[in-house]
């Protein structure tokens, strides 16, 4: 199956905001994130991309349906949590231009969306002046009995396109995970790269 990949900045994200808060909820159930989402949530958290002049969403396309996309805003536009977890690092997060997210349906990868999605958000922001970019992933013991036994971690892909982990950077949200009750801490690993 052949990807279009569309870059949508400011007013232009809110026409990918429902299909995107549907397409998060499907991927994120995946491990690592095992997350059991909820679309109002969603579409409340994606509303401050929609909002947002200096936000991005890279969109990945098959046919019409939405199959794919990445998003990104500079740092200190996220969540307070994210800028928190810099907080006693030499690294002001308003030098930072966060890559939150990117979310690709399994039947689609392979095809290098991966690459497109870090390119477009980091020439992003470059044209914004930003020198640095950032992104987390969540931190899952080894041992989680959800882990799949043939998962390959990304840490590889990330390092070659020049970002590693940043020591003691990291931030902390909760939610549900599949299958659980109540939801609890996760903690995300901060990574970063000089652009």
């Amino acid at each position: 199956m052949s990807l279009r990949f569309e870059t949508l900045t400011g007013a232009e994200i809110g026409r990918v905001i429902e299909g995107l808060a549907a397409l998060r909820i499907a991927v994120f159930r995946d491990w690592p994130y095992l997350y059991d989402g909820d679309l109002d949530y969603e579409r409340r958290y994606l509303q401050g991309y929609a909002g947002n002049p200096r936000a991005i969403v890279v969109a990945a396309w098959a046919g019409d349906r939405l199959v794919g996309a990445s998003t990104g805003l500079p740092l200190a536009d996220a969540d307070a949590e994210f800028a928190a977890a810099f907080a006693g690092s030499p690294h002001d997060p308003a030098q930072i231009f966060y890559c939150a997210e990117s979310v690709l349906l399994s039947e689609c990868r392979g095809q290098g969306a991966g690459h497109r999605f870090f390119d477009a958000r980091e020439d992003h922001a470059r044209g914004l002046g930003y020198a640095m970019t950032a992104f987390c992933s969540v931190i899952r013991a080894l041992d989680h009995p959800a882990r799949p036994g043939a998962y390959r971690p990304l840490d590889g892909f990330w390092r070659k396109r020049g970002y590693a982990p940043l020591p003691g950077v990291t931030a902390r949200f909760h939610w549900r995970d599949l299958g659980d009750e109540t939801e609890s801490e996760k903690t995300l690993q901060f990574w970063m790269r000089k652009l």
